[in-house]
């Protein structure tokens, strides 16, 4: 020990005492870490040192915080709807429904339109539509006014959305957008943590419209943040796009909303699959879903300027970036899709304690991205993606096999290697995507970014909710909360295990994108 310690200080010219070579080794580490900070800090002012670049990222900042306040953490309203207007809570989850269908399915159209007439132009139009959704919402006096100022709100942020990315890509480099889409992702993750807490507050002491109005204020900052956007330079490529077959987008529209409705119903045990309820809306929900895709996909080989140009996906690259786009949003709904039913079935805890479980996890959102973002743009370490998904499953299994073998204070530690992974992929992988293919076809990325996402989504959703279904038996809920937990706990492991599965097929797509990559 003491000769290595007398080797380094020589090399690097410290004192030789092991208590001097201490000291001297912690202030390098300081300095270290001082001149890595500094470094990342100059690299965000370097993206953001024009007055364009600025203006662009406080828009996409503020408006993803807007979606994701209003989607998100509106579950948290569900029981006081219920209540109020005298429905169930699965009637009451329509809510999140409505908004879901109208975004996932018309997210690809709103950036074709954005491609055809002005992202920037059709960004704006998103905020304000959202905005207006969400003001209708609080102010609805009946049931169904709020489901159609909710697909309102859908609609809007499908605008948003659709056409954020795309933004992103004319205004900064491939050198830059990682760090670019750091900080609107760091927002988003704000967003979701202020509606966690601040909502919460708002249903215990004014109700729940007090949320929906919240939206307003924000929506009014985001519009006039981006009113500049609409005075941005813009290039001419995007008006002279050909006209859009509006049929192949109504085929498609009617395809995705099929296939996000198709999996809702995928809540009360194995009556799920054996009812005849089930049996009566599953199968045909698929049928429908695979008859139109079907349908679509001929269709767009028949015409000659097609809703979606199927050649884009000849790109390996773009492809395998959107097949781990898939996987990764299919495990963090899974996720969501789990931990409550693991609170509350597993542990016996009421949903507020939902919150102390997800909060970590989006806490870190706040700041690993950042660090995420700036060292992809300056290394471009292609194995950074596949760790992080490796990182992803790894949380996901040891809450799988591990949640209910400790203390329920020490969940958030179990989650926090998929906390990691998130914050690391999410941020690189959109920059992957948009650099994967020509910047003239930035709205077909922007649209299937999030198509597949919202795809994702649905998926992740459906298979925790099946996988933990199939193993309830009919009676789960006339059981007690001691017989019935370990059925929860049998179908929680399984829904991990199933989603791991994907997520690591994601990883190996990464990790296979790298090979090709370095051999290109």
């Amino acid at each position: 020990m003491a000769q290595a310690v007398q080797t380094i200080c020589r090399g690097r010219g410290w004192s030789c005492s092991l208590e001097k070579f201490i000291i001297e080794r912690t202030v390098y580490s300081r300095k270290l870490v001082l001149v890595y900070i500094l470094d990342l800090l100059s690299n965000y002012r370097e993206i953001l040192g024009t007055d364009g670049k600025r203006k662009v990222i406080l828009a996409l900042a503020s408006t993803f915080l807007l979606v994701q306040v209003a989607s998100f953490p509106i579950s948290l309203t569900l029981p006081s709807l219920a209540n109020d207007f005298n429905i169930t809570i699965t009637t009451a989850a329509w809510i999140m429904v409505s908004e879901l269908l109208l975004l996932g399915s018309t997210v690809f159209l709103a950036a074709k339109l954005g491609g055809r007439y002005g992202h920037n132009q059709a960004f704006f139009i998103g905020i304000i539509v959202a905005t207006v959704g969400a003001g209708g919402a609080g102010f609805a006096q009946t049931f169904d006014q709020l489901l159609i100022f909710r697909g309102v709100q859908g609609l809007g942020a499908a605008f948003v959305t659709g056409n954020a990315n795309a933004i992103l890509a004319s205004y900064f480099n491939p050198n830059e957008r990682a760090r670019a889409y750091a900080l609107p992702i760091t927002a988003a993750r704000f967003g979701t943590l202020m509606g966690l807490v601040i909502f919460s507050v708002f249903l215990e002491f004014l109700g729940w419209r007090a949320v929906f109005f919240t939206f307003i204020p924000l929506g009014i900052v985001a519009t006039i943040l981006s009113i500049p956007l609409l005075t941005l330079k813009q290039e001419k490529s995007i008006h002279s796009k050909p006209a859009i077959d509006y049929i192949g987008a109504f085929l498609f529209v009617g395809a995705i909303a099929v296939l996000i409705l198709s999996g809702l119903h995928l809540h009360q045990g194995e009556e799920s699959f054996t009812s005849g309820d089930a049996i009566r809306y599953h199968l045909p929900m698929h049928v429908v879903f695979l008859g139109a895709l079907i349908i679509f996909v001929v269709f767009e080989r028949l015409v000659k300027n097609p809703f979606m140009d199927f050649n884009l996906f000849n790109n390996k690259h773009f492809s395998m970036a959107l097949f781990s786009n898939t996987t990764f949003h299919l495990s963090m709904l899974a996720i969501m899709t789990m931990v409550p039913i693991l609170v509350e079935e597993g542990f016996n805890r009421s949903p507020v304690f939902i919150i102390y479980v997800l909060l970590p996890h989006q806490t870190l959102g706040l700041v690993v991205p950042v660090f995420a973002g700036w060292y992809y743009d300056k290394y471009s370490p292609r194995l950074l993606r596949p760790l992080a998904m490796s990182f992803i499953a790894l949380g996901i299994f040891l809450m799988g096999m591990f949640a209910l073998k400790i203390s329920f204070w020490f969940i958030p530690l179990l989650l926090f290697p998929a906390s990691i992974g998130t914050s690391i992929f999410n941020t690189i992988n959109n920059a992957v995507i948009l650099n994967s293919i020509g910047h003239e076809h930035r709205d077909f990325a922007s649209g299937m970014m999030e198509t597949t996402r919202h795809v994702g989504h649905t998926l992740g959703a459906t298979i925790a909710a099946s996988a933990m279904g199939l193993a309830l038996p009919a009676g789960i809920l006339i059981l007690s909360f001691e017989e019935s937990r370990e059925y929860y706990v049998r179908g929680f492991q399984i829904g991990a295990l199933s989603v791991i599965w994907v997520i690591l097929l994601g990883a190996a797509v990464a990790f296979k994108h790298k090979i090709i990559s370095d051999s290109d």
